[in-house]
């Protein structure tokens, strides 16, 4: 469908590609990733045809049509809800239209008695074609798909005759999203889609984009989302691209391996390049060897060089030793909130306990923020009362925590004016967790992007020590293994903490209790956040669990016999993939030891070649000769047996 080829891109005398060629077929899932920085938002708008390559080009057929979904906020003013994403079908609107404009006449020369002119004809003729065409491109049901997907998306049906202006910047990109997803371009290009969605409308965008007809082309830093759709993974390194067949998390398997015999690959041939040099430095002036010389450095000269992208080393870092707390850190006895005459909760009771792990879930506008600021201490309420528990400390981050942060203040600066004595040493870890390296620590916030003053904004405030943690979408900005660095240290935080996210895999091993809202109650789960997804959005289940006005909860009841059953079956189902899996990757692994021997024994007939006196005696460099063809051959079998036994894997593990 899409042919990119041979382009190069450069920014300020840094080249993003060069000579890079990719094919993106019809109805692809793919995944671009790499490291901030490499290009993948570059490469995403010279697709969808808003940034042109410096060399080579992009072919695409002319019905293979393109929408794009930026990472920047677009603001939508002056129409309602409805109107303004019914333009997704503005060919469809005209039509209606030009239609109606027919009706009135084809009415008007009726009544005068004009029945059978020329013109009469002409008008009914093509009041019938615009008539099938609309039917064609089912566009009598513009309406009925313009709520399902607003639904879909997290908007009720009180927002559909508000106008846009009123909708925050999130919202603002749900609308964009809705537009293009009606619009049903061939290719589907979505930068960071998941940043401004719910759990509950990121589940239904992954189910419609499923069964979607087109491509679709992926840059998210949710490791679920991406397992979920993409089939294909593209990385951009060093202006290059590797393609990986499989989701995510099989990428990561294949990387894995592909940097073990990339690495084996590099230092076997930078051993080469130092024998040769040597033999170039000590025979280039001799006249029986000079010629060998000459030649070995020619061959240097055309050689290929492997080049590694630097690894990163493994970071980490601890939250700074908070006070023990008592048992329970916070509790809120019978709070109203309103804003104005609405009612966000009323007569809420809730307790906080000191090694909490909570995940607060629920369609935006479910009053999520509210309570973690009202947990905070800095929304007020109408009714009832927040009481701190004995020591608490409580520390807060929100995404408009970066307008308190000083504009004049370097990065570094800003983190040093609230660190401990403790923890000032590992201030330089911290900004590299969060992406901030090398110069990029003496920027001035004032230069800093959205999204770097959000990083910077949860590095000072992690830097509190306190013993209750209300993190709301703390994700957002970060990269994955940003993630993780913050996950882990999440796991080891000896305190409780709150989070506020829409990223599954980043809540997945961290929470074992969810609360989320439901018609103003609070109810809780136990278990982790697939369980609550399981018991309440993905299967018929029981009755939430709620608290009852005094804070305490309702315990879990006995699982029905549907539940057990259910459980039952997903067991059987394991065990048949393990089963099935098993010898697939037991022949997988016993691949991969024989291309590590071949390649060991490949590097040692290469030795054998880079010494001399190997060329002395006939026989021996014949044989030797033959038995690196026979390697190479050998290994070239292998990788080829290697990529089909992981794409079996890749596509059991796709089918469940």
């Amino acid at each position: 469908m899409i042919s990119i080829q041979n382009i190069s891109k450069s920014y300020g005398g840094r080249d993003l590609f060069r000579d890079l060629t990719l094919r993106i077929g019809d109805r692809e899932r793919v995944a671009v990733v790499g490291l901030n920085g490499s290009g993948k938002s570059t490469m995403m708008k010279m697709i969808a045809g808003f940034v042109d390559p410096d060399g080579g080009r992009i072919v695409r057929p002319r019905s293979a049509t393109t929408g794009y979904l930026p990472q920047e906020i677009i603001g939508h003013r002056g129409l309602t809800l409805l109107d303004e994403t019914r333009l997704a079908f503005n060919e469809i609107l005209e039509l209606h239209g030009r239609m109606e404009e027919i009706s009135r006449e084809i009415a008007s020369r009726s009544a005068s008695g004009d029945t059978a002119s020329p013109e009469m004809e002409e008008l009914i003729l093509e009041l019938g074609k615009i008539q099938h065409h609309i039917e064609h491109m089912e566009g009598y049901d513009i309406d009925v798909k313009v709520r399902q997907v607003l639904s879909g998306l997290g908007f009720r049906g009180t927002d559909f005759d508000r106008m846009t202006d009123e909708f925050s910047g999130g919202w603002q990109m749900r609308i964009e999203l809705a537009k293009l997803l009606l619009r049903e371009p061939a290719v589907l290009l979505l930068d960071e889609p998941t940043n401004h969605l719910d759990i509950q409308s990121l589940e239904w965008v992954e189910s419609y984009l499923e069964s979607y007809e087109g491509a679709v082309i992926l840059v998210s830093h949710d490791r679920r989302f991406l397992d979920n759709i993409v089939d294909r993974v593209i990385v951009i390194s060093l202006g290059r691209v590797t393609e990986y067949r499989g989701n995510y998390s099989a990428y990561l398997e294949q990387e894995k391996t592909r940097r073990e015999i990339l690495e084996a690959a590099y230092r076997n041939q930078q051993e080469t390049l130092r024998r040769t040099k040597r033999f170039v430095e000590r025979n280039r002036a001799r006249k029986d060897r000079a010629r060998q010389a000459q030649s070995r450095l020619k061959i240097m000269e055309k050689t290929e060089w492997i080049e590694l992208e630097e690894e990163e080393d493994e970071m980490s870092f601890s939250f700074p030793e908070p006070p023990r707390a008592g048992r329970v850190v916070m509790t809120l006895q019978h709070v109203d909130k309103f804003y104005g005459t609405q009612a966000v909760f009323q007569d809420l009771s809730v307790a906080v306990e000191r090694n909490d792990r909570i995940a607060l879930l629920g369609v935006n506008g479910s009053g999520k923020s509210t309570l973690l600021r009202i947990l905070a201490g800095l929304e007020p309420i109408q009714g009832g009362e927040r009481v701190p528990g004995h020591r608490a400390v409580v520390s807060y981050y929100a995404q408009n925590q970066t307008e308190a942060l000083d504009p004049g203040k370097t990065v570094l600066v800003t983190l040093e004016a609230v660190t401990t004595q403790e923890s000032h040493g590992n201030l330089r870890t911290l900004l590299g967790c969060f992406l901030f390296r090398d110069e990029d620590v003496f920027k001035p916030v004032a230069v800093l992007s959205g999204g770097e003053r959000n990083r910077l904004a949860l590095a000072r405030m992690l830097l509190t020590p306190a013993n209750l943690l209300l993190l709301d979408e703390p994700t957002n900005h970060l990269d994955h293994r940003s993630k993780e660095v913050l996950k882990r240290a999440l796991r080891s935080f000896p305190g409780a903490c709150i989070i506020v996210s829409h990223d599954r895999d980043f809540l997945d091993t961290l929470v074992d209790k969810v609360w989320d809202f439901e018609e103003g109650a609070l109810r809780v789960t136990h278990g982790t956040v697939d369980d609550y997804l399981n018991r309440y959005y993905r299967t018929a289940g029981e009755s939430p669990m709620r608290l009852d006005a005094a804070g305490r909860e309702v315990k879990d009841r006995t699982a029905t016999h549907e539940e057990k059953a259910r459980r039952r079956r997903e067991a059987e189902k394991r065990q048949m993939r393990f089963r099935f899996l098993k010898p697939l990757r037991e022949s997988l692994e016993r691949v991969q030891q024989e291309i590590v021997s071949g390649e060991r024994r490949k590097k040692d007939l290469e030795e054998i070649f880079a010494d001399g006196k190997t060329y002395q005696d006939e026989k021996q460099a014949r044989s030797a000769t033959a038995e690196y063809r026979e390697v190479t051959a050998r290994l070239d079998t292998l990788y080829a047996e290697w990529a089909e036994i992981q794409e079996k894997i890749d596509a059991a593990e796709r089918e469940g």
